[in-house]
Formats: C-alpha cells, sequence, structure tokens
C-alpha cells in the first residue's frame, strides 16, 4: 500500500514537471516585459481604424509564408534602427511589433526604444495568437492563408488554428 503510494506521488510530480506551459509562463520565462504588450483583440481594432504601424521581426522567410495584413518586414537577425527611422520619422508614431509569440519582438521593441521611439507595444502572443483568435493573415501574394510559419517544432505547438508550416 505504501509503495504505491510512493509511486503516485512520484508519477504525479513527474507528470506535472512536464505539463505544458501556459502562454503566459512561456512568455514570462523568455520577457521581462520592458515592451508593453497589446493583445490581438486591441491590435485588431487599431488595424481596422488604420491608426497604428505594424512591424514584423520574424525572418523573411517566415513573413513570406505569412504576415499580418499591412505589417512590415524589418527582420530579426538583419534588423536596422536606422531603416526603421528612415520609414517612420515621427518617434511618437504607434508602433506594434510582433513575431511568432512575442519573444524576439521584445527583443526589437527595446532597440526601437533605444533609438528613441516612445510608443512602441509588444503583440502578445505574436502571430501565432493572431491565428488562434482566427484574424486573417495574408502571404506574399497578399492572398489570404491559412499557413503560418512555425520557426520550429518545439514553438509549433502554440499555433492552435492554421497550417504549420517548417
Amino acid at each position: 500500500m505504501e509503495k504505491t503510494f510512493i509511486l503516485f506521488v512520484v508519477l504525479l510530480i513527474s507528470a506535472s514537471s512536464f505539463a505544458q506551459k501556459t502562454l503566459d509562463e512561456l512568455l514570462q520565462q523568455y520577457n521581462t516585459r520592458s515592451i508593453p504588450y497589446i493583445s490581438v483583440e486591441e491590435l485588431r481594432m487599431k488595424q481596422i481604424n488604420g491608426d497604428v504601424i505594424i512591424l514584423d521581426a520574424r525572418e523573411e522567410n517566415e513573413y513570406q509564408v505569412s504576415h499580418i495584413e499591412g505589417a512590415k518586414f524589418i527582420g530579426f537577425n538583419t534588423f536596422s534602427s536606422e531603416s526603421v527611422r528612415a520609414e517612420i520619422p515621427e518617434k511618437e508614431t504607434p508602433i506594434i511589433v510582433y513575431c511568432s509569440l512575442g519573444i524576439r519582438s521584445e527583443e526589437i521593441g527595446e532597440k526601437l526604444k533605444k533609438a528613441g521611439f516612445t510608443n512602441v507595444q509588444n503583440l502578445y502572443g505574436g502571430i501565432f495568437e493572431w491565428s488562434n483568435n482566427e484574424y486573417p493573415v495574408i502571404n506574399q501574394q497578399e492572398k489570404e492563408t491559412d499557413s503560418i510559419h512555425v520557426f520550429s517544432k518545439a514553438w509549433g505547438k502554440w499555433l492552435l488554428k492554421g497550417e504549420k508550416v517548417y
């Protein structure tokens, strides 16, 4: 009886240590919240009203598979705050940065903030959360698509709605 109980407790502890984290726990693990989040619902309203600039901080192959309509590609590995300054001269312009989940985009948001931009937000959950909420994404031909580049199989588990592309 006692051995069964101990085995049960060990299994319970093991199962909980391997349990899938929530998106909030994942983002808390990787982000510092140095750039404030904006929800996909809030961004959708701003996108409809047209009063925001959306920057895609993923790599070009990810952007070509799909991106949020109106988003400008800025990349991650090749990001240049100088090129953003050339396109967005007003430092107070509302800017939303996104990536797959909101991790790389926080780093880019920090670089934008360091470059003097004062109104930068990070899309909570990135394009995955956008797609999970069934908001439209477009491909390089500007046509709506269900395909989302998931960066890796490990990150792909966070895309719940959409066709995963590797």
